[in-house]
């Protein structure tokens, strides 16, 4: 990976393959490996660029108050990309979604897959996910806490860890745990992100949900499907919250041709 430094750090990014760009954007409890099933068939036909939030993977903690918006602007303007098309997991996609409304003379088309929705009113199940890791973080059990993510966002609540792919375990291990060391800098230096008025998306948008995910990412994106003008909302049946890991054929055959529809070189 390459390093992009400035005043707070480092971002640590990637770039894949040739053609129109598509921009990935991790979940809140990965890097920017979570893409790996999906980039080589992207970068058949795409320039795929990945890069690490801040606070997770390889990038730098936050040293002063940052907006993730504002490094994918940083990101673009850096490798000279104009106009790209956006595809955000979960956090990444929420703040793809905030960067297309505030920019939205740059963004072709926007993917979102599992966003979470700010202030939604989450059930009992993601409140004891949520205490759990609480607790195991102020007992300094990070592998604890690094468990409790990985059961709930990997796992999910309807299989056993007996359907999950070997191998997934390990391999997102050290995401979470680098996400976790870093959570108490990134909440200190994180600013806020612009409003969310779903009415004023003008790019096309395709909203995508995994079945075997928390009833409440669910209904969330059915949420986000339903207020966007013109968004389609694809199911995964096979899929938890990391659709790009449970069902990465699942998710080209979606993907490949909505970005093909909305590639203005096509």
């Amino acid at each position: 990976m390459i390093n992009l430094a400035d005043d707070l750090g480092h971002l640590a990014y990637t770039v894949t393959g040739q053609g129109s760009p598509v921009l990935l954007v991790h979940a809140g409890i990965t890097d920017h490996q979570v893409w790996d099933p999906i980039v080589p068939a992207l970068a058949e036909r795409h320039t795929v660029v990945r890069f690490d939030l801040r606070g997770f993977g390889r990038s730098a903690a936050p040293t002063g108050p940052y907006r993730p918006t504002d490094d994918v602007r940083r990101v673009l303007d850096h490798l000279g990309l104009d106009r790209v098309q956006l595809v955000g997991a979960s956090w990444g996609g929420v703040i793809s979604l905030c960067f297309a409304l505030t920019d939205p003379g740059r963004v072709e088309s926007l993917t979102m897959l599992a966003p979470p929705w700010p202030g939604y009113d989450w059930s009992a199940d993601l409140h004891a996910y949520d205490e759990a890791e609480t607790a195991a973080l102020a007992a300094g059990d990070l592998e604890a806490a690094v468990s409790v993510n990985l059961d709930v966002w990997l796992r999910g609540p309807f299989r056993s860890w007996d359907d999950v792919a070997p191998g997934l375990t390990e391999q997102l291990r050290t995401p979470v745990r680098t996400s976790l060391l870093h959570q108490d800098a990134r909440d200190e230096h994180a600013l806020d992100l612009p409003e969310r008025d779903l009415a004023a998306v003008t790019v096309p948008t395709l909203v995508g949900i995994g079945l075997l995910d928390v009833p409440d990412f669910q209904d969330i994106s059915r949420r986000y499907a339903a207020g966007i003008p013109g968004a389609a909302l694809v199911e995964f049946p096979t899929a938890a919250h990391l659709i790009s890991l449970d069902a990465p054929a699942e998710l080209l055959a979606a993907l490949l041709p909505f970005l093909k529809a909305n590639d203005p070189t096509a």
